[in-house]
């Protein structure tokens, strides 16, 4: 089995290796409930190795599985046990995450970093702002003083509004 890189489609082959084994396990012989049921587990393990579950978590688990394709978790661990040995090998390969979950990592990541960014823009700002708001008090001040020493025979005062 290859492992699939960012550019194939994990879908496709994880569906390909799912109807491999299902091929090789053969339905012959088997009752409806059966098929219907190895069919249920498989449609589940695709859904839950490419991320996209729509009864359970979507975490990587025999619990999981199972509930993501809606019978009780004894009939993996003890009926399928070949699906559960598919299961746990699919798992492995991929290192227990399904595969958009990296993407979604990585996005994580970067979104952390730039919130990261913003939070020392606004901090500079905010610092700025006070540092500008103590400048405009110091030349008030002056401003006031200036108008009453009417002394000074350059500085004429302006008038006021």
């Amino acid at each position: 089995m290859t492992h699939p890189t960012d550019t194939d489609q994990p879908a496709a082959q994880i569906a390909a290796v799912i109807s491999a084994a299902m091929a090789a396990s053969g339905a012959g012989g088997r009752s409806p409930t059966d098929t219907a049921e190895i069919l249920a587990i498989t449609d589940a393990m695709v859904r839950l190795l490419i991320g996209l579950p729509l009864r359970s978590d979507g975490q990587l688990t025999i619990k999981s599985l199972a509930q993501e394709a809606g019978l009780k978790r004894n009939k993996l661990t003890h009926k399928h046990t070949g699906l559960k040995d598919l299961w746990y090998a699919l798992v492995r390969a991929q290192h227990g995450r399904p595969h958009n979950v990296d993407g979604l990592h990585k996005k994580h990541e970067e979104l952390k970093a730039k919130a990261q960014a913003l939070r020392e823009e606004r901090d500079d700002l905010v610092l700025q702002v006070q540092q500008l708001v103590r400048v405009v008090q110091v030349l008030e001040l002056e401003n006031e003083q200036l108008r009453q020493s009417s002394q000074h025979p350059v500085i004429l005062p302006l008038p006021r509004r």
